[in-house]
């Protein structure tokens, strides 16, 4: 579980810089660039419902003050 975690982030940090690079490179917006932030989002959807799912099926315990 936490070896999908740690990919979903690096997926996500890497789509956001992939978006940056696109968007200095092409002096504006691009169609690489919107295709890289939508990835990102998706990437970061999926990783909050995967999160929420883990919690829910016991897989991970939430902790600190309730």
């Amino acid at each position: 579980m936490k070896i999908i975690i740690v990919l979903l982030i690096i997926g996500i940090l890497a789509a956001l810089g992939s978006a940056l690079f696109a968007l200095i490179k092409h002096k504006g917006s691009s169609e690489k660039t919107v295709k890289a932030l939508t990835l990102r989002v998706a990437l970061s959807l999926g990783l909050f419902l995967l999160l929420m799912l883990a919690a829910k099926l016991g897989y991970i315990r939430p902790h600190g003050v309730y």
